[in-house]
C-alpha cells in the first residue's frame, strides 16, 4: 500500500448527466486498485456548486480492487498486451477482409470520455469504413437528438442549469429527478423554499418521490404524452400564449401541428380522459403554463424511451415554439441526459446515424470535409446499425466481430435474452472494461482491463453543454489501460499507425476541438475549435466550460440558443413537427394484461458493477422489487412480500412484489439495476419486448405487456457471509454486498429442513480450525423457523456466517441481518440471533438515508422528541447529506402525523 497525501484534485462524477463537480483526497492506493480516497463537491463547480448525491458521496468507497479486471485474456486464459491487441486487430482484419466493413461493429457506452468516444468512432466509420458503431445512449436520448434534429436542425439543448432558479413553473414529463438526478432535484427543492409562488408539476404515471414538491401531479396513463401536449398546443395557441411575432420570423410548420392536435384533443374533456386524469387537473395545468411565460420543461426517460419517443420530444418543443418560450431565463424545453458522458458521445458521433461533430452522413459536404480532416479514404458513407439491430445482426451472422466498451449489453438491451444468444453465436466477441465480471464478459473472447474512474483522464459533457474534466486520482491498476489507447493501438496493428499515433489524451482533445471549426464552418452549433490551441498544460487546467466557445478564454457562465431565432435549418427557422397520438405497438392482452415499466433506483446506478460495491449504498432497496397496485396483486391471488413470477411474449422471472397506491391499477414498476452477476431473475430486460421508435430507434422500456402470478416456493432464507457463496442451484436469490461480507435473500421450492442443509454445504468449511468456532442454533417450532450462527475466536473473535430459515421470513423482522457481520460480537448480537429480534446496535432497521446510514428505527424514535420534519432531520441527521432521502422523510412524517 502507497500513502500518498495530496491536495484535493478537482475532477467530475461518473454517474448521470448533471456533471457534477467532485474534489478528491488521495490518502492512499496499491496496484490491485484500492484506494482510500475522501470525496466532496465542488463548491466552484457550475453544475452543482458542492452538492453531491448519496452515489457522488460515495465515489471514494468505489475505488477497491474486488471484482477489478486487471490483466488481458484470451479466452480465459491471461496474456500479455501485445498478444492480446495483435489478436484483436487480426481477428477484426480478417473478417473485414472476408466480409466486408459492414460484418463488424463497435457497442461503446455513455461511461467512456470524450477522447475515448472520439477515437473509437475515428476508427470505425473513418478507417474501418463502416457506421457500425453505437453507444448505449441510444437506450436513453436518442428519441431527444432525433427531436431536436427535426425542430431545430441540430441536436442542440436550448437551456442551462440556472433555468431552474428564474422559472416560474417547472414542468416534468417522464422524470423522477429526485432519484435520477437529485442534485438538480435539490436545486428546484432550494429555489421553491426561497420562491413559494413556484409552481412544479410532476407527469408521470407513478407517485415518485419527486412528486412531494409538485404542486401538482398527473399520473397520465403510460404512453398518452403526445395526446396531452397536442392538447396542450391547441391551448396555448387559442390564448394569450400565443407569441405570433415570434412565430412569424421564427417558426414553421405551425398550421400542420395545430390541425394534428386538434385531432387528438377535440375538447378539454375527451383529452382528459384519453390519458387517464380528471379534467379539472388538466385544465389547471393548461391555465398555468398559459399564464407562465417562464415554463421550464424537464423530460427524461419516461419521455424518450418510448416506441414514439420522437414524437412525445417534439410535441413538448411544439408549445415552446409557439409559445417563444425557448432559450430565455426560465423558459425553454431542456432534455436531462442519463449518463455522465451521453452528451460528449452524442457530440463525437457516437451514434451510429450521426457522422462526427454534429455533421451528418447525408450530407454530402460534411462528407468531404470529415475525410480530408482525417485523411481517411474509406469513410462510410452511410448510417451503421443501432443498438437492437445491432445485435439482431450479430444473432443473423451479419456482423461477425464485435467489440463492446464500457457497458453490458446482456443486462441493459431488451430482449436481454436473445441477446446473450447473439453474442454466444459470434465469431469474436472482445470486451475492454474495468470490471472482471459481468453478464456480458462471460461471452468475451478477449477481456481488455480499461481504467475506471479515479484513474482515467479526459473529458464529459454534461445536459446543459457544459465540459469538465475527469482527472486521474491514482494510477492504473494493475495492467489497465485508457480506452483511447487500447483502441489506438489495435488502430495500430490494423495498419492505421499514423492516424493513431497519439500520445496524450489531450492530443485527441486538441484535434477533435479542431474538428469542430468545421461544424461551425457549416453554419452548425458545436464549436470548440479555439481550444485546438491547448498544449498539455491548458487542457490540464481546464476549467468547466459550455459550447459554443469563441474563444480559449470565453467562459461566460450561461449560453443559451434561439431566443431571438437562429436554427440551424437551411432557412434558419424552427420547425414544429405534426405528430398525433398512436396506441403503443404492443397492446395489453388477456394474456399480458398488465403494463411493465422500468426505471432507476436512488442510490444504484446501472447495472451495479459501481454502485454495487458500498454497503451503504445496497441497504435502501436491498432486493429487486416489482410494484404492484394492491388490487391488481389481489385479483391474482398474490400476497404482499411475496414472490412472484412475471411473464411477457419474450420471458419471464421471478421477483419480491411489493404493494403500492402510488401505482397505476393495470400497471406494474420494476427497476434495471440487477443483472445474473447478482441475482437469480433480477434482469428486467429479459421481460422487455424489442420495440424501437421508428426514428430514433431508441427501445420501448416503458410499456411491456406483462403477466403476473404467485410463485409457490415452500422455503426462505436470510444467509450473511463473510465471502461469496453459490446460490445458483436455488430457485431464487440476491445477493447484497453488506459491511465485511454479503448477503443472500434465498426462496425454493423445497421443504425448509431441505434448504437449511443445502445452505450448510454452501457455506465454507474450516475443518483444519474447528476448535476455534462456536455454533449457535435456535429453533422456532411453532413459526417452524430455525436460525443458525457460527463465531470463530481465532485470530479474532467474531461472527463468521449466520443464517435463519423457514417457510415465511418477515423481511422487516430481520432487516437487522444487513448490520449482523459488521456488529462486533457482544450480548446485544447473541441475543438478537436466539430471539430473532433485534437488540441494541442492531435494532437500526431499513435505511432511510444512505448518506449518513439512518435507518427507520431511529426515524420513529425521534418523532416523538420534534415538531417538524426540520427538526427531525436535524435530530437524526437524516437528509443532511446530499438530500435525497428528504421526501422519503417527509412521507414517513406524514404517516406519523395520520397515525397520531
Amino acid at each position: 500500500m502507497t500513502t500518498k497525501r495530496e491536495n484535493w484534485i478537482k475532477t467530475t462524477c461518473a454517474y448521470c448527466g448533471v456533471g457534477c463537480g467532485v474534489e478528491a483526497q488521495v490518502q492512499s492506493y496499491d496496484e490491485l486498485g484500492n484506494a482510500r480516497v475522501k470525496v466532496r463537491g465542488d463548491k466552484t463547480h457550475p453544475a452543482n456548486y458542492g452538492r453531491l448525491c448519496s452515489k457522488g458521496l460515495a465515489l471514494g468507497d468505489t475505488l477497491v480492487g474486488e471484482g477489478r479486471l486487471l490483466h488481458p485474456s484470451i479466452h480465459g486464459m491471461r496474456a500479455s498486451w501485445d498478444h492480446s491487441l495483435d489478436y484483436v486487430a487480426k481477428g477484426f482484419r480478417k473478417i473485414i477482409d472476408q466480409h466486408g466493413p459492414d460484418s463488424v461493429a463497435f457497442y461503446v457506452s455513455g461511461q467512456l470520455l470524450t477522447e475515448d468516444y472520439y477515437v473509437a468512432n475515428k476508427l470505425m466509420k473513418g478507417f474501418i469504413g463502416s457506421g457500425n458503431i453505437d453507444t448505449n445512449s441510444r437506450l436513453c436520448m436518442s428519441s431527444s437528438v432525433a427531436g431536436h434534429k427535426r425542430a431545430f436542425g441540430t441536436d442542440t439543448v436550448p437551456n442551462v442549469y440556472a433555468d431552474f432558479e428564474q422559472a416560474n413553473l417547472v414542468v416534468m414529463v417522464g422524470s423522477n429527478l429526485a432519484w435520477c438526478h437529485p442534485v438538480l432535484y435539490q436545486r428546484l427543492v432550494a429555489a421553491k423554499s426561497q420562491r413559494p409562488s413556484m409552481k412544479i408539476v410532476v407527469i408521470d404515471p407513478r407517485k415518485t418521490d419527486t412528486c412531494s414538491l409538485a404542486d401538482l401531479h398527473l399520473p397520465i396513463k403510460s404512453g398518452t404524452d403526445v395526446a396531452l401536449f397536442n392538447g396542450l398546443l391547441a391551448a396555448v395557441v387559442a390564448s394569450e400564449a400565443f407569441d405570433k411575432e415570434y412565430v412569424d420570423r421564427h417558426v414553421e410548420g405551425v398550421e400542420k401541428a395545430v390541425a394534428a392536435a386538434k385531432v387528438d384533443a377535440p375538447s378539454i374533456e375527451e383529452t382528459a380522459e384519453l390519458v387517464g386524469v380528471s379534467c379539472d387537473d388538466l385544465a389547471c395545468f393548461y391555465d398555468w403554463v398559459i399564464e407562465t411565460p417562464k415554463t421550464l420543461t424537464l423530460y427524461s426517460q419516461g419521455v424518450n424511451q418510448s416506441s414514439a419517443g420522437v414524437d412525445k420530444v417534439n410535441a413538448i418543443l411544439n408549445t415552446h415554439l409557439v409559445t417563444g418560450r425557448i432559450g430565455k431565463p426560465g423558459s425553454g424545453p431542456f432534455s436531462v441526459t442519463g449518463q455522465p458522458n451521453a452528451m460528449g458521445g452524442r457530440e463525437v458521433g457516437g451514434l451510429a446515424n450521426t457522422l462526427a461533430s454534429h455533421l451528418e452522413f447525408d450530407d454530402e459536404e460534411a462528407r468531404e470535409r470529415v475525410s480530408q480532416f482525417w485523411k481517411a479514404e474509406r469513410l462510410a458513407t452511410a448510417p451503421g446499425l443501432p443498438a437492437v439491430s445491432l445485435f439482431d445482426a450479430i444473432a443473423e451472422g451479419k456482423v461477425k466481430a464485435v467489440w463492446v466498451m464500457a457497458t453490458n449489453p446482456a443486462v441493459s438491451l431488451p430482449n436481454a435474452d436473445a441477446v446473450k444468444v447473439a453474442l454466444e453465436s459470434c465469431e469474436l466477441v472482445v470486451v475492454s472494461d474495468c470490471v472482471s465480471k459481468n453478464d456480458t464478459l462471460n461471452f468475451a473472447h478477449v477481456a481488455l482491463p480499461a481504467t475506471g474512474w479515479g484513474e482515467k483522464s479526459g473529458v464529459v459533457t454534461n445536459s446543459e453543454r457544459r465540459m469538465s474534466r475527469q482527472r486521474a486520482l491514482v494510477p492504473a491498476a494493475g495492467e489497465a489501460k485508457p480506452d483511447w489507447w487500447i483502441i489506438s493501438e489495435v488502430a495500430k496493428r490494423m495498419g492505421y499507425a499514423e492516424a493513431f499515433d497519439y500520445q496524450s489524451a489531450a492530443e485527441i482533445f486538441q484535434e477533435y476541438a479542431a474538428m469542430t471549426g468545421l461544424a461551425a464552418q457549416m453554419g452548425r452549433d458545436l464549436d470548440i475549435s479555439p481550444l485546438k490551441l491547448m498544449d498539455e498544460e491548458d487542457y490540464n487546467a481546464m476549467p468547466p466550460q459550455q459550447w459554443p466557445l469563441k474563444s480559449p478564454d470565453s467562459h461566460t457562465q450561461h449560453k443559451r440558443f434561439f431566443s431571438e431565432g437562429g436554427f440551424f435549418t437551411p432557412d434558419a427557422r424552427g420547425r414544429c413537427i405534426a405528430v398525433s397520438y398512436q396506441e403503443p405497438k404492443t397492446a395489453t392482452s388477456n394474456e399480458f394484461p398488465l403494463i411493465l415499466n422500468t426505471g432507476r433506483l436512488r442510490d444504484q446506478w446501472h447495472t451495479m458493477t459501481r454502485t454495487g460495491l458500498p454497503p451503504k449504498l445496497n441497504a435502501h432497496r436491498p432486493e429487486p422489487e416489482l410494484h404492484v397496485h394492491p388490487l391488481d396483486a389481489k385479483a391474482e391471488s398474490i400476497v404482499e412480500g411475496s414472490i412472484a413470477e412475471v411473464s411477457s411474449s419474450v420471458g419471464r422471472l421471478r421477483v419480491r412484489v411489493r404493494f403500492t397506491l402510488d401505482q397505476r391499477r393495470g400497471e406494474v414498476y420494476m427497476p434495471i439495476h440487477w443483472s445474473d452477476a447478482n441475482s437469480s431473475d433480477g434482469r428486467v430486460s429479459q421481460l422487455v419486448t424489442p420495440e424501437v421508435d421508428p426514428i430514433s430507434a431508441q427501445p420501448e422500456s416503458k410499456f411491456t405487456p406483462v403477466a403476473i402470478s404467485p410463485w409457490h416456493y415452500k422455503s426462505c432464507a436470510l444467509v450473511a457471509v463473510r465471502d461469496p457463496i453459490d446460490a445458483m442451484a436455488y430457485g431464487y436469490w440476491v445477493q447484497q454486498r453488506i459491511e465485511n461480507g454479503y448477503l443472500y435473500y434465498i426462496a425454493d421450492e423445497v421443504c425448509p429442513d431441505q434448504l437449511q442443509k443445502q445452505i450448510e454445504r454452501c457455506l465454507p468449511r474450516n475443518d483444519a480450525n474447528q476448535k476455534t468456532l462456536t455454533r449457535l442454533d435456535f429453533e422456532d417450532p411453532k413459526r417452524g423457523v430455525v436460525r443458525q450462527a457460527r463465531f470463530e475466536h481465532q485470530p479474532q473473535k467474531r461472527l463468521l456466517d449466520a443464517c435463519v430459515v423457514g417457510p415465511s421470513l418477515d423481511s422487516q423482522q430481520y432487516e437487522w441481518f444487513v448490520q449482523i457481520l459488521a456488529a462486533p460480537v457482544s450480548v446485544d448480537v447473541q441475543k438478537t440471533l436466539l430471539s430473532g429480534v433485534a437488540s441494541g446496535s442492531l435494532a437500526e432497521g431499513r435505511i432511510v438515508c444512505a448518506c449518513k446510514q439512518v435507518g427507520i428505527q431511529r426515524i420513529i424514535d425521534g418523532m416523538v422528541q420534534c415538531g417538524s420534519v426540520h427538526a427531525l432531520s436535524a435530530l437524526t441527521g437524516a437528509g443532511t447529506g446530499c438530500g435525497s432521502c428528504l421526501p422519503e422523510l417527509q412521507q414517513l412524517w406524514a404517516e406519523h402525523q395520520d397515525s397520531a
